[in-house]
């Protein structure tokens, strides 16, 4: 699937440039062999990019200290539902319910996951300051882009 959607996407760039486009098995063995996470510096999806805007808009969010903004941004990209159980779960742990901790992670990065039934996963792993990660599994619904569920998330 990346590499179809690499390829195609060269094609394109390579006609709108005017020149002439070398054949898919061409194309393919200049991409790399893995399928490991597409990071967002390469073609992102709608789906990725939307996961990446709310996982940044929230954590820029709190790290400016606003409560209320964090919370907006929760109602912005997040079902009713799954704020109410992000909610629960903040309560009862005392820590950040969407970075699942009372601090802030340094980076993180994102990935198409699989599809089916109306929804797409992206995985979208925290990096943290001593070097451990957190990879949660974000569910979103296709047709609106509304994150409805998150692996790992509070039940």
């Amino acid at each position: 699937m990346i590499r179809f959607r690499t390829a195609t996407a060269a094609v394109f760039a390579l006609s709108l440039a005017g020149l002439s486009a070398p054949g898919p098995a061409a194309l393919a063995v200049e991409l790399p062999e893995s399928s490991s996470s597409v990071k967002l510096h390469g073609f992102p999806t709608p789906v990725e990019r939307r996961v990446d805007t709310f996982f940044s808009d929230y954590r820029n969010a709190v790290l400016n200290g606003s409560p209320e903004s964090a919370r907006m941004v929760r109602q912005k990209y997040l079902t009713a539902d799954l704020n109410a159980r992000l909610d629960q779960w903040a309560q009862t742990h005392d820590a950040d319910p969407v970075f699942r901790a009372q601090n802030v992670p340094d980076s993180w990065t994102v990935a198409q996951g699989d599809s089916g039934a109306g929804h797409t996963t992206v995985l979208l792993t925290e990096h943290w300051g001593d070097g451990s990660t957190l990879p949660v599994d974000y569910q979103v619904r296709v047709p609106d882009l509304v994150i409805d569920d998150l692996e790992n998330a509070p039940a």
